[in-house]
């Protein structure tokens, strides 16, 4: 295993980590009370097809994201994580005031936004710096566990602040969490890497290669351990991208759940996922090992797509969500095989490049999942009677996992860099 290069003090490490869960709870928990006003809004700027426009804004976001993330990774391992993650969060967020004041501004800037959207891969870095390799799936994993535990509360607050006082005060409260964001990034988060890795870096130029995200790809093949966690992981996101995007939408106009109903489903996956990516997790790497773990999510994963996609009734959309919660535990599994497969000084172009693939699959998966709806003549606006398959989709999003569960059997258990493989995103110029 590598070994840190400036381990941390583990009093301070564990501080640091803290700090870096408040940031993503703060920002998810933002947009997560924006739930319900997002659907309003949606379906009085587009009432003509309503979940393809979603599709095409998420779909340009997705992509912006795809293109800076292996970047804005670089430029962090150099310069450092704390002002990244400041420019990351604030272009996240700058988007969310914009839904009351315009709209069409708030669809545009959301869409451009990807370029710097990409908060989860400095995050990642960040974590790598300050905790030993060992700890990491389970750090991992508590910032994954974070974003689930923000979606607990928020869409119910949301929904309950929207009927009792409207729109207008769901949106000023997302804001003002997100500026206390912006503020904790700014006045209280500490820089995790040491001034004597970035004032070494500084010789060291971005060059083209490392910036392009295509080139990244065509880096990352000359590993194929790395290939092999790279294809697991976009065949694995396209459908969950596609899926979050939509389910909301398709258990009030297809299921029929109440709101109320949808807060519920909402909270009771966002607390399993909680449990399931801090306890489970990290029971299940000591026990089964990382690759395993990957594989059971997988599995997990398979057969909440094929529950909701052949589920009809309330009860079966209930009993796949506790399935998805514990799918959940597959992404920071996967982090974790990404961060023993790269070196310290390049944590933060690896990270990146698994977030720009997610970025690509939060662009693709919402508008295939949407094309999928309009193919099989499901409109979320004026619902056909229901069919053998109510969920298209999600059955499609099933057929994906199965290849990528096929294509993570072949990742090696144990992988070690050697002389004759390069290390992974190692930059040219060293």
């Amino acid at each position: 295993m590598f070994a840190p290069l400036f381990p941390p003090q583990h009093g301070r490490g564990r501080a640091k980590v803290t700090h870096a869960v408040v940031v993503i709870f703060l920002e998810f928990f933002a947009w997560g009370l924006l739930t319900t006003p997002m659907l309003t809004v949606l379906h009085e700027t587009f009432p003509q097809h309503t979940f393809l426009m979603n599709g095409l804004v998420q779909g340009v976001k997705g992509f912006l994201s795809f293109l800076s993330a292996p970047l804005i990774g670089a430029l962090s391992d150099i310069w450092g994580r704390k002002s990244f993650l400041l420019m990351t969060v604030f272009f996240t967020c700058a988007p969310i005031p914009f839904m009351r004041i315009s709209p069409w501004w708030y669809f545009a800037l959301i869409s451009v936004s990807g370029i710097f959207a990409v908060t989860f891969s400095v995050i990642f870095a960040y974590v790598a710096d300050i905790t030993e390799e060992h700890e990491r799936s389970t750090a991992y994993g508590l910032v994954s566990a974070t974003f689930a535990a923000s979606l607990v509360t928020s869409p119910a607050i949301g929904d309950y602040l929207s009927a009792q006082y409207g729109d207008s005060l769901v949106v000023l409260v997302a804001t003002i969490i997100a500026v206390a964001d912006i503020a904790f990034v700014f006045f209280v988060v500490p820089e995790s890497l040491p001034d004597k890795m970035r004032l070494t870096s500084w010789g060291f130029p971005i060059s083209w290669e490392q910036a392009d995200p295509f080139a990244s790809l065509r880096h990352v093949g000359k590993d194929t351990t790395v290939l092999l966690i790279c294809v697991t992981v976009f065949l694995s996101y396209l459908p969950e991208a596609g899926q979050y995007s939509s389910f909301f939408l398709y258990l009030r106009q297809v299921i029929e759940f109440s709101p109320a109903a949808i807060a519920a489903f909402i909270a009771m996956v966002g607390i399993l996922s909680i449990i399931a990516q801090t306890l489970l997790l990290s029971v299940l790497m000591r026990t089964i090992g990382n690759k395993n773990t990957v594989l059971l999510g997988l599995g997990f994963q398979l057969f909440q797509l094929a529950w909701y996609g052949f589920g009809s009734e309330p009860w079966m959309m209930w009993a796949a969500g506790t399935v998805a919660a514990l799918s959940s535990i597959t992404f920071p599994a996967v982090s974790a095989l990404v961060s023993h497969s790269a070196s310290p000084d390049q944590q933060g172009v690896a990270q990146g490049m698994i977030t720009g693939i997610r970025g690509l699959c939060n662009g693709l998966g919402p508008a295939l999942y949407g094309f999928i709806f309009f193919l099989f003549n499901v409109e979320l606006n004026d619902m056909q009677p229901k069919s053998v398959i109510p969920g298209p989709p999600f059955l499609f999003g099933a057929c994906t996992v199965v290849f990528a569960l096929l294509v993570a059997i072949f990742i090696p258990e144990h992988h070690r860099a050697s002389a004759d493989i390069e290390p992974l995103l190692q930059d040219s110029s060293m």
